[in-house]
């Protein structure tokens, strides 16, 4: 797993590479002048992202379904997976209707056999314009035949989270919204120690957070997230990861550990980069 910011991901699964809710462009909004990324050098266009067999949507909001990414990666892109109506916004920017595999909540897609995505419930709230939930938003797990990872998307907290820890009987890797929070918006997305609870529910053996970095679209500090996901995390039975963008997570490496990079007190420390780039091989 790579993390490239906010709530995007690289994922190398069972011979399959998957890119999550990608967002590659320097703003997240219907115009460059709004919720514009943090200074600095952000080390990942189009180009630097190899052939994919799965692009996973999570929903329609402009942080995790970016145009301007999509139209760019589109000639690399095999499949999209993601909750019923996003294929609308798909097919209106020119993706072939047959690229796009849309489910509804607890239905599951499986174009090869032995990797299946199924889409679940989620706690938040979809739309681009002036009409908003015209399509859906959901969670996701991510199944091989020896590994299981689960991505919360946007939601607030509630019982979804256990019943897929009781439906799945547990992840290897849960991750979880962590960021651009407000106590006022608890109903749509998580606080840093509703995401603990989470992870706990959904009994995960390793936890990542996401939805935060490279963009603020919340008054809370931008390193804020990670102090109290450290905190809410000591003495819990599952492993936090903290990599800093392009940091690459390996599966099954129980002793692999994270600087933490955001004590550094400048925003500077959201884009320190590992050393070790994206690997574009299948093992």
């Amino acid at each position: 797993v790579v993390w490239l910011g906010h709530s995007s991901y690289f994922i190398q699964l069972g011979g399959k590479r998957i890119l999550i809710d990608p967002v590659l462009s320097s703003y997240a909004s219907p115009v460059p002048f709004l919720n514009q990324a943090f200074d600095g050098d952000y080390p990942y266009s189009p180009a630097d992202i190899p052939e994919v067999d799965y692009v996973v949507i999570s929903h329609d909001h402009w942080d995790h379904l970016d145009y301007p990414t999509l139209i760019a990666l589109s000639p690399k892109i095999k499949a999209v997976v993601a909750p019923l109506g996003i294929g609308s916004h798909l097919e209106g920017w020119g993706y072939a209707p047959d690229k796009i595999h849309e489910a509804d909540w607890y239905e599951q897609i499986t174009l090869e056999p032995g990797f299946i995505i199924h889409v679940l419930p989620a706690r938040h709230f979809s739309g681009r314009g002036w009409r908003s939930n015209q399509t859906l938003w959901a969670s996701f797990l991510l199944e091989t035949p020896s590994i299981k990872v689960f991505y919360s998307g946007d939601s607030g907290y509630g019982p979804h989270f256990a019943d897929v820890g009781k439906r799945f009987g547990g992840v290897d890797l849960a991750i979880m919204e962590n960021g651009q929070y407000n106590q006022h918006w608890a109903q749509v997305h998580m606080l840093p120690e509703e995401a603990v609870q989470a992870a706990l529910d959904v009994r995960a053996k390793t936890l990542l957070p996401a939805h935060a970095g490279r963009f603020s679209l919340a008054s809370h500090a931008w390193n804020e997230p990670y102090e109290r996901i450290s905190a809410a995390s000591e003495g819990k039975n599952f492993r936090l990861l903290t990599p800093v963008i392009g940091e690459t997570v390996g599966f099954g490496i129980p002793n692999q550990s994270f600087s933490q990079w955001w004590k550094s007190g400048s925003r500077e420390g959201e884009l320190l980069l590992s050393q070790r780039p994206v690997r574009t091989d299948r093992q």
